[in-house]
């Protein structure tokens, strides 16, 4: 039933839109796009985000993932890193119908921040290593609608390709990680005074390879959400790779920025080569301009990721 709301809500959008534009093809949308505007557009907008909502499953339209976690593992797999890309493509393709307003942009951003934030509160309480990847998808795809609003719609296509990657490996080998990890030692005393620096050191040095390899984040505008959201998610895996003490503390320490670092230079590469392969599109990046609702959305997510 949530596909068949989400193919309803996609019919309702291009039959406002053809009614607004004349147009029958998506290219043809796209051009008559900057005289969109008013209860038709709005109507139109609403249904293509909701539309990617479902298909992407954000919260509350996350229960049909969930609900798939019964099937073979392959098969989720192939939900986790194939179906729920839908939603992402379906608000790159009509980019330009979705940033005409840049009010409706930091819905988008709402909307992406709260499945980001439920997603990782929801993998917390999961006892299965399934449903927890699951849970995990939800917060991932969160953050992928939330680059769409921040008007980077490249960055967002990045994020689907490579956490198909990921979750797909994470699925595949779920059954090898049961059976043979055991939990995780973690320092009892916490992270020492040295081990912090390190991780913020490597954060703040992540997001400006991040900016300096991408140019995001060089301006005022929404492109230095993006790159905070880089830095927290350094931050917060350089963290965990710190606090497990498999390693000695030297080792951990040294070890983490020559790991986190090539890995956010590849992240900015691959980005720009998508954006390289989707430049022929109308919209790849629309950076909106900062607001107090983004510096609200940064604030709650160090909150969450950086206690």
């Amino acid at each position: 039933r949530y596909f068949l709301a989400s193919i309803g809500l996609l019919g309702v959008a291009l039959t406002v839109l053809w009614w607004a534009t004349g147009a029958t093809s998506v290219s043809g949308v796209a051009a008559a796009a900057d005289g969109l505007g008013g209860p038709a557009w709005l109507v139109a907008a609403a249904a293509l985000l909701l539309a990617a909502m479902i298909q992407s499953a954000l919260v509350p339209f996350h229960r049909w993932l969930l609900s798939s976690m019964t099937a073979p593992t392959p098969a989720s797999a192939l939900m986790h890193a194939g179906f729920v890309n839908a939603g992402g493509i379906l608000l790159l393709r009509f980019a330009p119908v979705v940033t005409v307003d840049a009010t409706f942009m930091l819905a988008v951003v709402a909307v992406g921040a709260t499945s980001a934030l439920l997603g990782k509160l929801l993998k917390s309480v999961q006892a299965a290593a399934k449903s927890e990847l699951g849970c995990s998808t939800v917060g991932q795809m969160g953050f992928m609608i939330m680059q769409a609003g921040l008007g980077f719609f490249g960055a967002a296509v990045t994020h689907l390709v490579l956490h198909g990657f990921y979750k797909a490996y994470h699925f595949l080998s779920a059954g090898a990680q049961v059976e043979h990890t055991s939990p995780a030692d973690e320092d009892a005393s916490g992270t020492s005074l040295a081990g912090a620096a390190v991780v913020l050191l490597t954060g703040v040095a992540g997001g400006a390879l991040f900016a300096v390899l991408t140019g995001k984040g060089t301006s005022v505008d929404s492109g230095l959400l993006l790159v905070v959201f880089v830095v927290l998610t350094t931050l917060h895996a350089a963290r965990s790779a710190v606090t497990h003490t498999s390693l000695s503390a030297n080792a951990r320490y040294g070890a983490v920025p020559l790991v986190f670092l090539p890995a956010i230079a590849v992240y900015a590469l691959v980005y720009e080569a998508i954006s390289g392969v989707l430049s022929g599109l109308p919209v790849v990046a629309a950076p909106t301009q900062l607001s107090a609702a983004h510096v609200l959305v940064a604030a709650v997510f160090l909150a969450v990721y950086v206690p």
